[in-house]
């Protein structure tokens, strides 16, 4: 009767080893997934959405970022300066650790999005020293030769695009479970991280802040792990066996993805206020 009784605990948990180790093999460092239950690890994994290396480097995070109207005209954008305003360090128990949280180049994933959008014409501003320095050595060698053709003037934006990171909250929410049998175990843990970006559109004639928007995405880590151990020769010596694997999601794919829905809903905003038309309407 008592092995009855511990018939279905054993299953259980022999049940939560395999979850274990099927579903190490399915998580991947991409687990960008909003719409997921991130208390439930089971249904994070089978609902996360995976990007490799190629579709992180070629082609957006969102779909709809590549579903956007063409504009009438293209608006003339310029980014100065998205920078990350957080101020937070990478969390390294036992010891100081000087590297940020998050990435120092923010501003180019937003060129990034915005480029992509195909709805912006964007002009460099970043490295506009760089450009200005060699349109001299080209006016200069143009004048030394007697050159007489001319320089196309610089293209002018009508709005500036800047923002920034402007908050990031470590351990937001974190837990797990385990279970153990008769020498067999696992158990699963999770932390959700978020990070929090503005966008905002000024007008270069007046200055005025014409749109702006906050955009926050969830960062997950997940780990899992089963251990077995037995006692051999008369319950004397103790051999045990433990496997594990944690992995974390890209902050930059949740940034990536956080300024892309970001630069869609202020497309969507500048419509609504008739700041722009979309081509065909």
């Amino acid at each position: 009767m008592k092995q009855l009784l511990r018939l279905p605990f054993l299953l259980a948990t022999l049940g939560l080893v395999a979850s274990c180790v099927s579903h190490t093999k399915l998580i991947s460092p991409c687990l960008t997934n909003p719409e997921g239950d991130y208390k439930d690890v089971v249904s994070i994994v089978s609902k996360a959405k995976c990007f490799s290396k190629d579709a992180f480097i070629n082609e957006p995070i969102t779909k709809e970022i590549q579903e956007i109207p063409v504009p009438e005209v293209q608006p003339v954008a310029a980014v100065y300066k998205f920078a990350d305003y957080t101020g937070q360090r990478k969390s390294v128990d036992g010891y100081a650790n000087f590297s940020t949280a998050m990435t120092q180049a923010p501003e180019v994933y937003l060129i990034r999005a915005l480029k992509q959008s195909g709805f912006f014409r964007v002009v460099e501003r970043g490295g506009i020293d760089h450009i200005t320095r060699e349109r001299q050595i080209i006016r200069s060698t143009r004048e030394k030769f007697e050159d007489e053709t001319k320089q196309l003037p610089l293209l002018f934006a009508g709005v500036i695009i800047e923002g920034g990171i402007v908050d990031y909250n470590t351990n937001l929410t974190s837990g797990g479970a385990g279970a153990r049998y008769l020498g067999v175990g696992a158990s699963k843990q999770y932390r959700e991280d978020t990070v929090l970006v503005s966008i905002r559109v000024v007008s270069v004639s007046t200055g005025e802040i014409l749109l702006e928007n906050l955009t926050t995405r969830t960062i997950l880590s997940v780990g899992l792990s089963s251990d077995v151990f037995r006692f051999h020769s008369n319950d004397t010596e103790l051999v045990e066996f433990e496997t594990g694997n944690a992995m974390n999601e890209s902050k930059s794919i949740a940034l990536q993805s956080a300024i892309e829905i970001g630069i869609v809903d202020i497309i969507k905003q500048g419509r609504e206020r008739n700041f722009w038309q979309y081509a065909n309407e």
